[in-house]
């Protein structure tokens, strides 16, 4: 029984099927999605590290895998973290209470001057579904809030993204800024024109050209 409802749930997460309600995939319509399964799975006293452990992170990263192979393209990424994210908000009170203990707190945020999130949507969907507890800080963030934050959660990682090559000099500052305050704070930097050398270049510590990029430099911090 609890083998056949984490198959189950990490088939809805791998394909993007949300809930009940939704039409998607056309070959799991009408069936339950990521949000009744998991709720089943809790109450058939599956533990939320099973569940977590067992359906979402390795649905996720096969999910990447098949990214990074070009089998499959950003929209149906962006349903396979939902029904990774709506999974999540069931586990979010055992995270709360300690009993499912997080990697560590990772702070993402689009670049002060750019107003893209779809891919730090997607790194921050990913990067929670990989067990990281997300702060996510929204788009057009100052370099201020980005120090507030590092000071906040001490030991954080920070990731910092840019879609412009207008927006993308302004992560510089932003760095030396947070490394002023916390010089062994790892910040990782990403985004449609950044390359690792120019990520080099700037003082970042890691470079992502796709989520699952960035979730592998995460976990060798852990």
């Amino acid at each position: 029984m609890h083998t056949q409802l984490l198959d189950k749930l990490f088939e809805s997460v791998e394909f993007g099927k949300i809930n009940l309600a939704s039409p998607y995939p056309p070959a799991m319509k009408g069936l339950p999605g990521a949000d009744e399964i998991t709720k089943e799975a809790l109450e058939a006293g599956i533990s939320p590290d099973e569940i977590l452990n067992g359906a979402l992170i390795a649905a996720m990263d096969k999910v990447g895998k098949k990214f990074s192979e070009k089998k499959i393209f950003v929209p149906q990424m962006l349903l396979s973290a939902k029904a990774m994210s709506v999974s999540m908000n069931h586990l979010k009170p055992y995270f709360a209470d300690g009993t499912v203990k997080r990697k560590g707190v990772f702070i993402i945020g689009t670049v002060f001057g750019d107003l893209h999130d779809i891919g730090k949507n997607l790194v921050s969907m990913m990067v929670e579904g990989a067990g990281w507890e997300v702060i996510d800080l929204g788009v057009d963030v100052k370099t201020e809030t980005f120090v507030a934050k590092v000071v906040e959660y001490p030991g954080a990682l920070v990731g910092i993204s840019a879609l412009l090559t207008t927006t993308m000099v302004n992560i510089q500052p932003v760095i030396e800024a947070i490394k002023a305050v916390s010089p062994d704070t790892k910040i990782i930097v990403g985004g449609a024109p950044l390359t690792a050398d120019f990520a080099a270049s700037i003082g970042a510590d890691g470079y992502g050209k796709d989520p699952g990029e960035g979730i592998i430099w995460l976990d060798a911090q852990f």
